[in-house]
């Protein structure tokens, strides 16, 4: 039986998210995966302002920058014509929350995928494909995994981030309340097409009574364009997965030809809906990503939303299995990032049905933590930072601060603002007009 600290089940962008900073951390974590492959398809391609900060301090934006690009504007068609631009995000405004980055990057889910595997890899980590759960169990020291093929494996933790349909969700009871955001569904795929303009993100809307909209995107750093299609509820769309199908799809409701499409690299249908797990822990076993919350990929918030779940709990099992903190720590990842799932996943419904717009909050720069148990703020007028405000981007003493706070360790800045200690996550755990009081709060979550 193979022995591990954390078992990371599920090989998306948040299993290798927590894979590689749990090994920067010199943590002993395996990841593994049901398939044989990295999940293939473009599916969630939007990285948010946010995701870009975490993914600098986690050693991959360089390639994420260089595989990617930025998000065309919408041009919708009538009758075979141009007939507008529509843009998909409102703008951000200069300076806006001290990011360097204001707005979402392009980068199709299966590279970013790879990029993260190749992080993890330098880390000397690895992911361990073929390996399908079919039971979990956990006592007062650990929990041991079983699978379809190969040896149990023990681990001190488990973390599920085996996506939406999750097994080890399944396994351990653990309940998922939520709705169908619409119950028309989707028709997803990545394809090859000529003669078409990679400038725009091309909209074609309803036709006519019982169809839906079409949508061309070209997928930055690739040839590829991803097409999502609207059908009726009911609409069987087997049929329609196939080079043929898709073919018939597109020339029906485009001026596009047929033989435009040369090929379909795959293929998905998909029902918008919204999900949250009842509880974000079970024991030695907690719930990440796509396994604790199932959005409506209209706000782009599904993967930015789990790659903060993971760079979350990375720093808290780190110290745990360090030594350096009590278990009780682990109590707070779902009280910090179950409402903020919750909230991202109302945000995503409200963008699918047009009742919002893609703007300030889908870049997830504003989320915060001033309500943690984690936080303490002890200045009497607390000034522009407060504790539990992710910290910006900005310059002090001629030096990014970003580049002082990158790392897996808390950090001590002084600004005008007063003394701030900075969790490893980026958010200010402890505020003080000087450093007095600070080490008790230190000794309490183990820092």
């Amino acid at each position: 039986m193979r022995q591990t600290d954390v078992l990371i089940v599920g090989a998306g962008p948040t299993g290798l998210a927590l894979g590689i900073d749990l090994a920067r951390r010199g943590v002993d974590a395996l990841v593994v995966e049901r398939g044989d492959t990295l999940t293939p398809g473009s599916r969630g391609k939007g990285l948010q302002p946010r995701t870009l900060e975490i993914y600098e301090d986690l050693g991959v934006l360089d390639a994420i920058l260089a595989a990617g690009g930025p998000y065309p504007v919408g041009m919708i068609w009538q009758d075979g014509k141009q007939a507008g631009e529509h843009e998909m995000f409102d703008p951000a405004q200069d300076g806006e929350e001290g990011s360097r980055f204001t707005v979402p990057w392009m980068v199709p889910q299966w590279r970013n995928q790879e990029i993260l595997r190749a992080r993890l890899a330098e880390l000397g980590g690895g992911i361990a494909f073929g390996h399908e759960l079919t039971r979990i169990e956990q006592d007062g020291e650990g929990v041991t995994a079983y699978f379809a093929v190969g040896d149990p494996v023990r681990a001190r933790y488990a973390v599920a981030a085996d996506g939406g349909r999750s097994a080890v969700r399944r396994a351990l009871g653990i309940g998922m309340t939520g709705e169908t955001v619409d119950p028309d569904p989707l028709l997803v795929a990545d394809v090859r097409i000529t003669g078409l303009d990679r400038t725009w993100w091309h909209v074609f809307p309803p036709a006519g009574e019982g169809t839906g909209f079409l949508a061309l995107c070209p997928l930055a750093g690739t040839a590829d364009f991803q097409l999502v299609a609207q059908f009726p509820d009911g609409t069987d769309l087997e049929p329609l997965l196939s080079l043929a199908g898709v073919r018939a799809v597109i020339a029906d409701r485009t001026h596009l030809d047929p033989g435009d499409v040369t090929e379909v690299r795959w293929s998905s249908d998909f029902r918008p809906r919204a999900a949250l797990a009842d509880r974000f822990r079970e024991g030695r076993v907690l719930l990440a990503g796509d396994a604790a919350h199932v959005h409506s990929p209209a706000g782009g918030q599904g993967l930015n939303t789990s790659v903060q779940d993971a760079y979350n709990l990375g720093w808290k099992l780190g110290a745990v299995l360090g030594g350096r903190a009590p278990e009780s720590l682990l109590d707070t990842y779902e009280e910090e990032r179950r409402p903020n799932a919750a909230a991202m996943l109302g945000l995503s419904t409200a963008i699918h049905r047009g009742e919002a717009r893609r703007g300030a909050k889908t870049r997830q720069l504003g989320l915060n933590y001033r309500d943690s148990s984690l936080t303490e703020e002890t200045r009497r007028t607390p000034g522009g930072i407060r504790a539990g405000d992710r910290v910006p981007d900005r310059t002090l003493d001629g030096e990014r601060l970003f580049d002082r706070l990158r790392g897996p360790d808390w950090t001590v800045i002084t600004l005008e603002e007063g003394v701030l200690l900075v969790r490893p996550d980026g958010y200010v755990g402890w505020a003080g007009e000087t450093e007095t009081g600070m080490t008790e709060y230190r000794a309490r979550v183990g820092c």
